[in-house]
């Protein structure tokens, strides 16, 4: 045998960790990955749920004659709202049916016309 193995074992055991300091450890090395998970939910997650609210509250609120722009580019009028989808005027005498979920965008709301008691009086 070789005389430098016993004193390898030696030393091999005198350099021994204790294993309770190992616990701390583990938390820390885990604590970036948990402040780069905090900090993706703020800066993606949370912004996108947001947008996707808005959007379905938008697609909730339209009604007839909304001008609106769906996600491939089409703009137009809305002639009918259906359950599910719409009846989109994109020209004269050139209607088509879209669903509700291709909406991404209204260009101008429908504004109502103001009833007689509410007419300002022209002078």
């Amino acid at each position: 045998m070789h005389p430098i193995i016993p004193t390898i074992f030696f030393l091999a055991q005198q350099t021994a960790v204790p294993q309770t300091a190992a616990p701390q450890t583990d938390l820390l090395q885990l604590l970036p990955f948990l402040f780069m998970g905090v900090i993706f939910y703020f800066l993606l997650i949370r912004p996108q749920q947001k947008q996707r609210k808005q959007l379905q509250l938008l697609i909730k609120n339209l009604k007839t004659g909304d001008r609106v722009v769906t996600n491939s580019g089409i703009h137009g009028l809305i002639a009918n709202v259906k359950e599910t989808t719409f009846l989109l005027k994109v020209a004269d005498n050139v209607k088509i049916e879209i669903d509700k979920s291709a909406v991404v965008g209204v260009e101008k709301t429908a504004e109502s016309k103001p009833a007689a008691s509410e007419a300002k009086p022209t002078a």
